[in-house]
């Protein structure tokens, strides 16, 4: 394995490296992965453990993404690997908070639930989350632990490569920090940036996020599926809320909404009605006519989703003008929304904001175009590959109305066309449109994809090879 480059003082003595766009150099590692989601993450400590020498790249204060910095905080059981421990050590130290029939009654088959909305009203139930800035230190502590270089604070802007062969190899990665642009060096690079970020920069070939809906839905339109802000509200007393609900027959507020819109206190974007029609994707996401909240750190203490209109059909992973109306009318949204849960709401009276996420999240991103590209028909056929990553896994698609399928993912779909040293992970994997949203982008896949990638970099590092030529012939999970 290659060991970091340590910087120098900067003494005249010792002048420092610069990369061949003349960027001075400030390490020069293994592996290098670009974002500290869950994939990033897995990735780089899988490959630290591994024995590489492993720097880690992440634009906020802590790993996590959209589940930490984003406020997330979806707890699930382990998937193996180093899911498995995550959830585990968030256990341990006290990170998990668990609502369920005995300490918060009348939850199951609420209208307001986001998740339990399904179930049989007064059925027992579980639903676990974790302190998003807890796991958060969690995470940043795992990472030290391990000994990988971590750069917080630091933005990725691009890419320095050179012709290898028939395609090309990534040879720096430039970043943005305090101290000015930087580069670093590495030998396989992983994408763990949610949105393909590191295949956009490196010229590789991509589709842009956004779709069709299924036949069943007849506008026509095609469009990304609509980004999201979260936030929290703490001193709900949900009890008062709920007496609300069962005394005046309004489980879904629909009257407190209409008495609100009609004294111009809800702007027309909040509470607006879904789309028509059956088998909509991903329907919470394209309107919310109530309100839409979880559970999260502790009694009267709850997590709610603020989504960009779907009519807008915002690029926010490409577009900066988008992605800025985004920040901006969210903020806006859930200022107007605050308000009136507040001023209407029985149970809401004295709740207030405690944390707003740091970014909006973006659920529909570039999908890369790998060496294999998953479609909706390798799920519907159950095909099977002899480069699985994982054994069969079996998902629900909201594209085919929620149908299950049990199906495998190959090796290649970690693999970009053109550039051969790097690996995909999470919501930047070799997947079409319909099949990685809600599917493919939950915290245990997504963490499941950044060990498997930090493996293979392993892998092909030790062997003196890149990742397109590992032989990947069992499933790690």
């Amino acid at each position: 394995m290659h060991p970091p480059f340590s910087p120098n003082d900067g003494s005249p003595s010792e002048p420092q490296p610069l990369s061949a766009g003349g960027v001075p150099v400030v390490a020069d590692v293994d592996v290098v992965v670009i974002g500290g989601g869950p994939g990033g993450f897995a990735a780089a400590l899988r490959a630290r453990r591994e024995g590489c020498s492993v720097l880690m790249v992440e634009k906020f204060d802590m790993p996590g993404g959209v589940h930490t910095s984003g406020l997330q905080g979806a707890a699930n059981p382990g998937v193996g690997g180093i899911h498995t421990e995550l959830m585990e050590r968030f256990h341990r130290e006290g990170c998990i908070y668990e609502a369920n029939e005995k300490n918060l009654p009348d939850w199951a088959g609420n209208p307001l639930s986001h998740y339990d909305y399904y179930l049989p009203p007064g059925s027992p139930f579980k639903r676990t989350s974790f302190n998003p800035d807890g796991a958060g230190n969690v995470m940043v502590r795992m990472l030290e632990e391990a000994g990988v270089q971590a750069l917080y604070g630091a933005s990725f802007v691009d890419v320095e490569m050179v012709q290898d062969g028939t395609e090309r190899r990534i040879t720096h990665a430039i970043i943005e920090t305090v101290s000015g642009r930087q580069a670093i060096r590495g030998r396989v690079f992983v994408e763990g940036s949610g949105t393909a970020e590191v295949v956009a920069r490196a010229g590789a070939p991509f589709v842009r996020g956004g779709g069709r809906q299924p036949q069943t839905l007849t506008d026509g339109q095609s469009r990304p599926i609509p980004g999201g802000l979260l936030w929290i509200m703490g001193g709900i007393d949900f009890a008062r809320t709920v007496a609300y609900q069962r005394r005046e027959d309004d489980p879904a507020l629909g009257k407190l909404i209409d008495r609100a819109r009609a004294a111009g206190d809800i702007p027309p974007q909040l509470y607006r009605p879904r789309m028509a029609d059956k088998g909509v994707y991903g329907d919470h996401y394209i309107g919310h006519p109530t309100v839409d909240m979880s559970p999260i750190h502790g009694p009267g203490s709850f997590i709610l989703w603020q989504n960009v209109p779907y009519e807008w059909a915002l690029h926010m992973d490409d577009d900066a003008a988008d992605a800025s109306r985004a920040k901006k009318e969210l903020r806006r949204l859930i200022d107007a929304e605050a308000r009136f849960l507040v001023k209407y709401v029985p149970g809401f009276e004295n709740a207030f904001i405690s944390h707003v996420g740091r970014y909006v999240g973006v659920r529909d991103g570039r999908h890369p175009i790998g060496e294999y590209v998953f479609s909706i028909d390798d799920a519907r056929e159950q095909r099977r590959f002899p480069d699985a990553v994982t054994r069969p896994m079996t998902k629900t698609f909201f594209w085919d109305a929620y149908a299950k399928y049990s199906f495998e993912v190959p090796y290649r779909c970690f693999l970009p066309r053109e550039v051969n040293n790097l690996l995909l992970t999470g919501a930047s994997l070799s997947f079409t449109f319909e099949t990685i949203f809600m599917v493919m982008r939950n915290f245990p896949w997504c963490t499941q994809t950044g060990e498997i990638a930090g493996l293979a970099a392993a892998r092909s590092i030790r062997q003196g090879i890149t990742p397109k030529q590992l032989a990947w012939t069992e499933p790690l999970f």
